[in-house]
């Protein structure tokens, strides 16, 4: 099935749920695409040849709390190559590292396992969602932190109109784009 034919197949299955989670927003919700194993099977197979293509050499995939978690490990095992978690402070055992990061209202902290990447390791992190791009470049800075090299951010929906693409050092690859509604 040729790469348009998949991206056409999850569009069709992102809801858009208004006034979500308040008044005035209009949430794009991934949850349905789930729903539909060949559509998600799709999915993962355009962000794991979006990797394969873009970062041949592509060491590991970072997965972001929460639904980095649901593509990432898929991406990881489609390429043969180590997933690592990136959890909210208190989630994980062991030594690590950490890195506070601006909310809408308020901050919120990423923690990563110190010993998880190797030096010089290069890595893809993968998001559902790349909004105003706090999180993501928290990801980065995690990842520089312990010696990796973060080649690109991966996420299935960009929110265009935040901006969050500024605030990364680096590539990012969205395969859906939204704005102004």
């Amino acid at each position: 099935m040729s790469t348009d034919k998949r991206l056409e197949r999850v569009k069709e299955k992102v809801a858009a749920i208004p006034d979500f989670p308040k008044k005035g927003i209009l949430f794009r919700d991934l949850f349905p695409v789930l729903t539909f194993p060949d559509v998600f099977k799709g999915l993962i197979s355009l962000m794991s040849e979006y990797v394969k293509d873009a970062h041949p050499d592509c060491e590991g995939i970072i997965g972001l709390e929460s639904r980095g978690f649901l593509y990432g490990p898929m991406i990881a095992q489609e390429l043969n190559v180590s997933f690592v978690p990136v959890r909210k402070k208190g989630k994980l055992p062991g030594e690590l590292v950490q890195v506070t990061y601006q909310l809408e209202y308020g901050t919120d902290t990423f923690e990563m396992q110190k010993n998880s990447l190797k030096p010089g390791q290069k890595v893809v992190i993968v998001d559902d969602l790349l909004a105003t791009g706090g999180t993501m470049a928290a990801a980065v800075e995690l990842v520089q932190q312990v010696g990796g090299i973060a080649q690109c951010g991966l996420v299935v929906i960009e929110l265009v109109d935040l901006k969050g693409r500024e605030k990364i050092q680096g590539t990012v690859k969205s395969f859906l784009q939204y704005s102004g509604d």
